[in-house]
């Protein structure tokens, strides 16, 4: 019989600002916490590196620290750093932290201010970090700008055991860029003449994090195929279109997933009634519930409409006029932002008492009620890379009703929800009467949609079976 050579197991470190359950900011951190443990599943060896917090408790977590003091060459000066090391919990998936409290012991992931030092020195420490793991990577998948610098310091540095890393780059929200003068570079013991691409960075007076990660990473990817090519055209492309566009050959989309083991309305601990595609009728008792809760008409038959998101200009608030409380429906708000924007939903709630409901917090719970007890979930996105909230609502029976663009035009198809192609408050109104004229006059075709809608897999199985073709593309 021939020798069947077995394949070896590839190797990946991913680098990023925020990791859940450790340090949760926004979907950046779900998606860290979640790829690494599909990978693991299908054979690959995905570890994550990441900054230790002062927010992170190092007893709930099971932290121990794998090495003291080690000296990492910042600029001029040395600073010492700790390492320390625990797994996901419930996987066997394994987390390294950076401790460097001059950068890191504040509770906030985000300092106010220009954060691009921080997070240099970090992708710089977690390089130097790399002989003390017992861990030795092949490829180093860096996450959004935070650590975009990491291919250029590998670029530059003669450490033998950089000299073979290959580097993945994963944009998942191009709009944020990193930008900072060039004198922080030397914390990363960089300069504006170390590679071609900061010298021509550097010519307009600053540095932009996310034009080196494009730039100098092996490969570039974001978090959904049309997102992949909506930021090569000037209205997505937050003006680096032209950056981009220089790596189209090189670049690709790969959809997120979500946890479907947390966003299960069968064994969701938060809802007031769990049910399946099997019980669907067991969802009005959500609804009831949240609406006895919230101060809204009770009604099963009522449609109610879910808004879960950041107040934010990207998110398109501002599309949910007047016009919108005179539908024969209600609205269920819930996130913070801008003060602009939580202001005017705070005043909308506050004319249409009975009809909307502004819920202006960070709440997990009502969350995954208002998930479990919607009808409709709308997202007027400007943008929207990948969005999660749609393939939750899904998960829980929701019919989303969405702008087409980025990852909710790759989710949401005419057979499980609703969607208009223009930022247009007449656009985005329309949709939503066509979706309440199917709920009122059309049950079984609203049924038929809501059983395809939780039939489909948003688990990261498939994402991160794309995630493998490119890490041995990298590999080749």
């Amino acid at each position: 019989m021939p020798i069947v050579k077995k394949e070896k197991k590839i190797r990946v470190l991913m680098a990023a600002a925020e990791a859940a359950p450790f340090a949760k900011v926004g979907g950046l951190a779900d998606v860290v916490g979640s790829l690494p443990v599909a990978l693991k599943k299908i054979g690959v060896d995905a570890r994550i590196i990441m900054p230790l917090y002062g927010s992170i408790d190092k007893k709930k977590f099971k932290l121990k620290k794998i090495y003291s003091d080690l000296e990492v060459p910042s600029g001029r000066v040395l600073v010492r750093v700790n390492i320390w090391q625990a797994k996901i919990p419930g996987t066997a998936v394994i987390a390294y932290f950076i401790d460097a409290p001059a950068y890191f012991k504040y509770p906030d992931v985000y300092v106010s201010g220009d954060n691009s030092e921080r997070f240099l020195f970090f992708s710089s420490a977690a390089l130097y970090a790399l002989p003390l793991l017992g861990f030795s990577p092949q490829i180093i998948h860096c996450h959004d700008s935070h650590v975009a610098l990491i291919p250029d310091i590998i670029a530059v540095s003669n450490l033998e055991y950089l000299k073979n890393l290959k580097t993945l780059y994963t944009i998942h929200n191009f709009n944020y860029q990193g930008k900072t003068g060039p004198v922080v570079l030397s914390v990363g013991n960089l300069s504006r003449e170390s590679t071609k691409s900061l010298s021509i960075d550097a010519r307009d007076g600053d540095i932009n994090f996310m034009v080196q990660g494009v730039l100098m990473a092996d490969l570039v990817n974001t978090v959904a195929p049309t997102y992949a090519r909506e930021i090569t055209t000037s209205f997505y492309g937050a003006n680096l279109e032209n950056i981009i566009r220089q790596r189209k050959d090189d670049l690709s989309g790969i959809l997120n997933g979500i946890d479907t083991k947390f966003f299960d309305p069968a064994r969701d601990k938060f809802i007031k009634q769990k049910f399946s595609v099997r019980s669907l009728n067991r969802k009005n008792i959500n609804k009831l519930h949240l609406q006895k809760k919230l101060g809204l008409s009770m009604s099963k038959d009522i449609p109610l409409v879910g808004v879960i998101t950041r107040l934010a200009w990207q998110k398109g608030i501002e599309l949910f006029t007047e016009r919108f409380a005179q539908l024969n429906c209600q609205f269920v708000f819930l996130g913070t932002g801008q003060n602009k924007y939580e202001k005017y939903l705070i005043k909308l709630a506050l004319k249409y008492p009975e009809k909307v409901s502004a819920n202006i917090t960070f709440d997990l719970k009502l969350a995954q009620e208002i998930y479990a007890a919607c009808d409709i979930f709308a997202m007027p996105s400007r943008y929207e890379p990948c969005g999660l909230g749609q393939m939750i609502a899904m998960r829980y029976g929701a019919i989303p009703v969405v702008r087409k663009t980025g990852g909710l035009a790759d989710t949401v198809t005419p057979e499980v929800g609703f969607t208009f192609k223009n930022v247009d408050e007449d656009e985005f109104l329309a949709a939503l009467k066509k979706a309440l004229r199917v709920y009122y006059n059309d049950p079984k075709k609203w049924r038929q949609m809501r059983t395809r809608a939780m039939k489909k897999d948003f688990s990261w199985n498939k994402s991160a079976k794309e995630y493998v073709k490119l890490y041995k593309k990298l590999l080749k």
